[in-house]
């Protein structure tokens, strides 16, 4: 048996599993873990539960971070805004077609990550010279999606709340145009787009319950018989589990689906 913590490095970043022997971790606890890329400074997302199964060998939680940690962080935070700059100057000077968002540093300051957003493939062969004469340490640039920038920069949906990607979600769902027809939304892409963009990530939230609603619910062009006469369903609101039936003489009607099934 050993005891696995999750641990996150960003407020809706990915959980991910470690080992925490016999260290005692409560949720919000910030820690120092061993990562693929060197140290890095997290935050406990789930406290230890013993288990015997795993997937995998899994890294280690190295501490719990100390005030020298939190002092070393702050520093770190620092370099990545000055690393941010230089690398900001340096694209403009060499007109480089690519939009810099982020920088992170490694806790061990091993290494630095740019990372961007570009329509195609860039040549930063020189940008990298220039970064490693100046930071004298491992420089990797990483080229993300329009969806990974509003996660990272966060900001206000058209509901008025904080963007669903930087505030909670850790990963990104598929997103058709399907999910807006199956709820009966507008297909116009200025509703149903998110500010990158994008379709909004939370038509899948409730996909699978229209879904699932409809299934109870006639389908459109059924022809049905009521107390008012015959007619064809022309509408459905899922969320008032009702349908409208047009009638032979063009008046429509709405009715429950529970008042369907008396009759």
């Amino acid at each position: 048996m050993i005891k696995v913590a999750g641990v996150k490095f960003k407020t809706a970043g990915k959980i991910y599993d470690f080992k925490s022997d016999a260290f005692v971790l409560n949720q919000g606890d910030c820690v120092i873990v061993e990562t693929e890329q060197g140290l890095g400074f997290g935050t406990i997302a789930k406290p230890p539960v013993e288990t015997d199964k795993t997937e995998k060998k899994l890294k280690q939680i190295v501490r719990k971070a100390t005030n020298e940690d939190f002092i070393k962080r702050d520093e770190l935070k620092q370099l990545e805004i000055r690393a941010h700059e230089f690398c900001s100057q340096r694209i403009n000077e060499l007109g480089l077609l690519m939009n810099l968002f982020s920088v992170e540093s490694t806790f061990d300051r091993h290494k630095l990550t740019f990372f961007y957003t570009a329509d195609g493939r860039i040549d930063f062969r020189e940008l990298i010279k220039l970064l490693v004469k100046e930071y004298s340490i491992r420089i990797e640039m990483r080229q993300v999606g329009i969806r990974n920038l509003s996660k990272h920069c966060g900001g206000v949906g058209k509901c008025g709340r904080e963007l669903c990607c930087s505030s909670f979600m850790h990963t990104f769902e598929p997103v058709s145009i399907k999910m807006a027809k199956e709820q009966g939304l507008s297909l116009n892409p200025t509703k149903i787009s998110g500010v990158c963009g994008r379709l909004m990530c939370c038509l899948t939230f409730e996909n699978e319950t229209y879904r699932q609603l409809k299934k109870t619910m006639p389908r459109l062009g059924k022809s049905i018989t009521i107390e008012e006469g015959e007619g064809k369903v022309v509408r459905q609101n899922v969320l008032r589990e009702s349908v409208t039936i047009r009638l032979e003489d063009r008046t429509e009607v709405e009715k429950k689906i529970s008042q369907l099934k008396k009759t």
